[in-house]
C-alpha cells in the first residue's frame, strides 16, 4: 500500500534520512521504533507530506505522492502532542474538521464515543487535561475512516483505561484491513498491537522483521530484550 524507495533527506550537513526502503501493508501494524534521532520522526512527517525528502520516491497505491496532496484523505494521523487553538470548545474542533473534510463519506465515530467525547463539547481545549488532549486527537484519526492510520505515540499521556481502549480500536482497524503505522517507545504495547517492526538507527533500517522473527531469532520472549540482543548481534556482524 506504501512504498518507500530510496529515500533520502538532508538538514544542512546533517544527513537524517540515508536512502531508506520499506513497504507497509494493509491488514498489518508496523512499528517503527528506533531511539531519537534515527529518522522516525522525518520518515513519517515525508509520508503525510510534510517534509520534502531529496531523492527518492514514496507510492501510495502505486503512485507517486510528490506534488500531490489529495492522497492525505486516506490517512489518519495522531500526532505526539496534539496542538489546538486554546479558544476553540471540543465541539468546535470537530465540527471544523468536519467542514473541511467535504470528501468524507460515513464518519467512524466509535473513538470519539467510546471517550464519551460529545459530553465534553462545550470544554474549551485550553482547559484539557494532557491525556483528554490526546483523545481528542486519537478521535480525530479515525472520524473520516481513513484506510492508512499513522499514530505517533499514541497512548502517551493516557491513563490504562484510555490506553486499553484505544489498542482495542487499533486491532480493531487492523481486522477492517486498515495499514498501520506506529511509533512508541512502550515495548509491551508494540509487542501486544504489531506484526512487524521497523528499527532505524542512524537514518537507515537497521532491521525490518516480524515480531514472531524476532523472538525466535533471539530465544527472548520479552520483546524489549529480544531487541536489545538482536541489536548487539547486527552491530557485531
Amino acid at each position: 500500500m506504501i512504498e518507500v524507495k530510496a529515500l533520502t533527506k538532508n538538514f544542512g550537513k546533517l544527513r537524517v534520512l540515508k536512502g531508506v526502503n520499506i513497504s507497509f501493508h494493509k491488514g498489518e501494524v508496523v512499528s517503527v521504533i528506533g531511539p531519537n534521532g534515527s529518522g522516525k520522526t522525518t520518515l513519517i512527517k515525508s509520508i503525510l507530506g510534510m517534509v520534502i525528502p531529496d531523492s527518492g520516491e514514496i507510492l501510495l497505491d502505486g503512485k507517486s505522492i510528490n506534488g500531490q496532496w489529495k492522497y492525505r484523505s486516506k490517512i489518519g494521523y495522531m500526532p505526539q502532542i496534539g496542538r489546538y487553538p486554546d479558544n476553540m470548545k471540543i465541539g468546535q474542533v470537530f465540527s471544523m474538521m468536519r467542514d473541511l473534510r467535504t470528501d468524507a463519506t460515513a464518519p467512524d465515530e466509535s473513538v470519539l464515543n467510546s471517550y464519551k467525547l460529545p459530553s465534553l463539547f462545550d470544554k474549551t481545549m485550553r482547559t484539557l487535561s494532557g491525556g483528554t488532549r490526546q483523545k481528542v486527537s486519537a478521535a480525530l484519526a479515525f472520524l473520516f475512516n481513513p484506510d492508512i492510520l499513522i499514530l505517533d505515540e499514541p497512548t502517551a499521556g493516557l491513563d490504562p483505561l484510555a490506553s486499553e481502549i484505544l489498542k482495542q480500536h487499533i486491532l480493531e482497524a487492523k481486522s477492517q484491513g486498515k495499514c498501520i503505522l506506529i511509533t512508541s517507545h512502550i515495548m509491551s504495547e508494540v509487542d501486544e498491537l504489531a506484526d512487524r517492526i521497523v528499527y532505524m538507527m542512524d537514518g537507515e533500517v537497521a532491521f525490518d522483521k516480524t515480531i514472531k522473527q524476532i523472538k525466535e531469532e533471539t530465544g527472548e520472549e520479552r520483546l524489549g530484550r529480544a531487541i536489545a540482543n538482536l541489536m548487539k548481534t547486527e552491530h557485531h556482524a
